[in-house]
């Protein structure tokens, strides 16, 4: 062993671990106090939703689909309702094409907001954590109020939205965003003039324009490295056609560019959730779609929190997909982490992952299972077997447990 080796460490963060919301494995090797390599290691979550997808109808699906990410769950609804309503050939009311944008940036709200809060945290800023949460939580009563539900709202189904938006609805959302607008005011004056969090931020997680666009980078990530892709932009969808956005991009390229990011996009948000009611056109808020969905394949996209959000589903003429395939943001940012922690120091690991708003749930995928030279494909009847049978082995007999 070289001089060099013996003076390094390997740390292992997780599965388990206090700064970890999620599971995931991350194994760094230090040399000192710098990071001279990182393994990462996800795939613990073993959902399965896409074979769930593919033996179920459409209507079914929707409720699944919504259910791949907590904090994206309408960008998810809304990309594969698009594939459904293109498939089918359906237009879609532009009023309700407006009540979904308007749903999407309040979600955008809220993903900002609990990504600001626990950014704060990892660095130890805990009062600047409860002040976000504190409006996270308005923008989810909002949520609650139109949709019934927190997390999944619901609002979407094919060819519109189930809920009608009445006058009571638009004055509170414009009541909440006003006095989160002065607030965002704010948090970006503190982003731009805190010097401890400056300093704690900037030149942390460095992913250059070149190595952003080598590695695949979508949303704050790679607008922060100054690429300028917006799918609202440059390829708008829905009410997005007819409603302006601002392209927000930043220079920086690090942590402290994501977060400035984020701040001015939640500020955008504002600004599209305000002209969005102001000009949403009267009318239906859903058309009916057919239960079997005309033979064919589509690739849908969509602006989520994140970043760009892709689904494909492919249609054999039933009631029920062929194959459905979800590219969740997170997917695509994970490749750029090892290079983002390299080069860094232990102390800068948490924030650094945090930096690209991970969620490990609408990454990981578990369908195949390799032993030896077999393959076994699975359904979702066989993986809950699975999981019932390897739970067995460990002494735990979950069909026992009453919920």
């Amino acid at each position: 062993m070289s001089e060099t080796d013996k003076n390094k460490v390997v740390i292992p963060i997780g599965p388990q671990h206090p700064s970890l919301d999620e599971p995931a494995t991350f194994t760094i090797t230090l040399e000192g106090e710098k990071v001279v390599n990182a393994v990462i290691g996800v795939g613990y979550n073993h959902r399965g939703l896409e074979k769930a997808c593919e033996s179920r109808t459409y209507i079914q699906d929707l409720y699944i689909i919504e259910r791949v990410c907590g904090i994206c769950s309408h960008a998810h609804s809304t990309a594969f309702c698009m594939a459904i309503e293109e498939l089918t050939g359906v237009k879609v009311p532009m009023r309700a094409e407006y009540i979904r944008v308007i749903v999407a940036e309040l979600e955008r709200l809220h993903s900002h907001l609990l990504w600001l809060g626990t950014a704060c945290h990892e660095i130890g800023y805990d009062t600047m954590f409860m002040y976000t949460w504190r409006d996270r939580e308005k923008i989810l009563d909002l949520m609650a109020s139109y949709g019934g539900n927190r997390i999944n709202y619901g609002v979407n189904t094919f060819g519109g939205v189930r809920r009608e938006f009445d006058e009571t609805t638009s004055s509170d959302i414009i009541k909440t965003i006003d006095e989160l607008d002065e607030h965002l005011k704010r948090y970006m004056e503190i982003a731009l003039t805190e010097t401890t969090l400056v300093s704690r931020l900037k030149g942390v997680g460095m992913l250059s324009h070149e190595d952003a666009l080598n590695f695949g980078a979508v949303g704050p990530v790679a607008k922060a490295a100054g690429i300028g892709y917006d799918i609202r932009v440059a390829e708008p969808y829905g009410a997005y056609k007819e409603i302006p956005v601002k392209l927000i991009t930043d220079d920086r390229a690090d942590v402290y560019g994501r977060t400035v990011v984020r701040i001015l996009e939640m500020q955008e948000s504002v600004k599209i959730i305000r002209y969005a009611i102001k000009n949403m056109p009267g009318g239906d808020i859903a058309v009916k779609v057919p239960r079997r969905i005309p033979a064919g394949e589509i690739l849908t996209r969509v602006e989520a929190p994140r970043g760009e959000n892709i689904h494909f589903v492919r249609s054999n003429g039933t009631d029920m997909p062929d194959r459905v395939r979800v590219k969740a943001p997170t997917e695509a940012n994970w490749h750029g982490v090892q290079h983002m922690l390299k080069s860094g120091r232990l102390a800068d690991v948490p924030i650094t992952i945090a930096a690209i708003d991970p969620c490990y749930s609408c990454t990981d995928r578990a369908i195949v299972v390799n032993s030896g030279d077999n393959i076994n494909v699975m359904d979702w009847k066989q993986l809950r077997q699975y999981s019932i049978d390897w739970y067995k082995k460990e002494g735990i007999d979950i069909t026992a447990l009453k919920l």
